[in-house]
């Protein structure tokens, strides 16, 4: 079959060179709908170079996320690319990330799980910089048919939603071109673009970055729950459950206890769809 897991564990780390300045962070941060209102004092947090701090969830981009790239190419896993869904997404923040920086960092196939009629692919990377670890981050990337050898299915963990009402609930418009303004930050499928090529997987029209709602969703946090400090993030992860279309509406549910805040995300215009699941962010 087109994966091999054993060889594709067993393969040697990639390591690659990334770099970014605040230009970087900058646009990212717009790419996820910040900076409206343009005055505000805590926006411009995110968006003017003099008092900018970075969103963690900067860490699936950085270097164009080359560790999504490198484990996608590795050894033993060959593969049609139409056949691939981002599933989940995790980071872990090892210290706050600078405004600009190099680093170096090394990805690799972390897992591959059976789960009948798909396979599922850890995809980890590690960033350290000249003062050590940054972040490490994975990807867990569903391979649609390739599935069915008999292999460890891996974890199932799933939140359950409280009982209790959301301490926080907030709506996040998805502005129509948002998805063209975050593929600025590296990730330039078609799919977020081109109608055609949309239609082609089997979408109306393109469809947002399932990151570009990741990073949304981290933002709305820190705002809302942790006084608007990036830094008290220490983890951050989800599973990606559906779609979002530019011009649509989230509605970001936040239940905060001490030390985490668990969130779910949905599409008002299409009655509440799924969009996040099973989302924790872990805080000091």
């Amino acid at each position: 079959m087109p994966i091999d897991p054993a060889k594709a564990v067993a393969a040697e780390p990639r390591s690659a060179e990334i770099s970014w300045d605040h230009k970087d962070v900058q646009l990212y941060h717009l790419g996820l709908g910040a900076g409206t209102p343009a005055t505000d004092p805590d926006e411009l947090r995110y968006t003017l170079e003099s008092r900018l701090h970075v969103l963690p969830s900067f860490a699936t981009v950085a270097g164009a996320d080359m560790g999504v790239v490198g484990g996608l190419s590795a050894p033993g896993i060959d593969i049609d690319l139409t056949a691939v869904l981002h599933g989940g997404q995790t980071v872990t923040l090892h210290r706050p990330l600078p405004t600009a920086g190099r680093a170096v960092s090394t990805s690799r196939v972390a897992a591959v799980y059976d789960k009948g009629k798909a396979a599922v692919l850890v995809l980890r990377s590690e960033a350290s910089d000249a003062d050590g670890p940054l972040w490490t981050s994975d990807a867990q990337i569903f391979v649609r048919g390739e599935g069915g050898w008999g292999g460890d299915r891996g974890p199932s963990e799933r939140l359950a939603v409280p009982e209790r009402e959301p301490d926080r609930t907030v709506e996040r418009p998805v502005r129509e071109e948002q998805a063209l303004l975050y593929r600025l930050s590296g990730d330039w499928n078609p799919l977020h673009a081109d109608p055609e090529f949309a239609k082609l997987a089997g979408f109306e029209r393109p469809i947002l970055h399932g990151l570009c709602t990741y990073g949304m969703t981290l933002k709305a946090v820190v705002d809302e729950v942790l006084g608007g400090d990036v830094t008290r993030v220490r983890s951050y992860r989800t599973r990606f459950a559906g779609i979002v279309f530019p011009g649509e509406t989230l509605r970001i549910r936040m239940w905060a206890d001490e030390g985490r805040v668990q969130v779910t995300v949905t599409a008002v215009e299409r009655d509440d769809a799924p969009v996040l699941a099973d989302t924790l962010v872990e805080h000091a």
